[in-house]
């Protein structure tokens, strides 16, 4: 297993980053959250999960161990894949999925893209006592705030995130300002900001306008 990844960071997409290993450049999928912590040229640090599949080997990346220990915990789950562990992740944080599973909040998981009700239910029940609880009482304290909106305002993952692409300032704000609508649609529907589809539509906006 591939435990971690260090070096300079060589590219970034929305939810991919290619970090130079020895002379290789290793792609590494990644939460927007993460890949707005990275910066193309500088030294970067993944924890790693390798999924091995028939025809294919892909690369997980994570901020830290713990992101990476949930992300495989939540796997244990039926029906979980990757995929939407990570999208679990791009969500929520570790403590947030933790308080989520330990108070049976189904609206926190019903945030997820693809979670419905009844998949909330049956995730609840099965990752019951799975998670373990919180760490620390200041990280309770924020996993209850990002139960309701995500590890961090939406705007400023957004931003971070097109920043952290390349994207001036000035462009960002603007692409944050178009995809507002859609933001404030999905948590007038109960959910939370789905910030990986904000992103693809800020995006879409930025090439539009150019």
């Amino acid at each position: 297993m591939i435990a971690f990844v260090s070096g300079p960071v060589a590219a970034l997409a929305p939810t991919l980053a290619v970090i130079e290993v020895g002379g290789v450049g290793m792609a590494v999928q990644c939460t927007p959250n993460t890949i707005a912590g990275l910066r193309t040229g500088e030294q970067a640090r993944l924890a790693t999960s390798l999924v091995v599949r028939e025809d294919s080997l892909t690369l997980y990346g994570f901020a830290d161990d713990d992101e990476r220990q949930v992300f495989e915990l939540l796997q244990t789950a039926s029906g979980v894949g990757p995929r939407l562990a990570q999208a679990m992740l791009g969500v929520h944080s570790p403590d947030a999925l933790r308080l989520a599973v330990s108070t049976g909040d189904e609206k926190a998981l019903m945030a997820v893209p693809g979670i419905g009700k009844k998949g909330a239910q049956k995730l609840l029940l099965e990752l019951k006592g799975k998670l373990g609880t919180p760490l620390g009482t200041s990280g309770l304290v924020g996993a209850q705030r990002a139960v309701a909106a995500g590890p961090a305002p939406w705007t400023e993952q957004l931003s971070a995130a097109l920043i952290g692409l390349g994207y001036a300032s000035r462009d960002a704000e603007e692409a944050v300002s178009a995809v507002t609508p859609q933001a404030e649609a999905a948590i007038a529907a109960g959910g939370s900001a789905p910030v990986p589809q904000l992103l693809r539509a800020a995006l879409q906006s930025l090439n539009r306008a150019r």
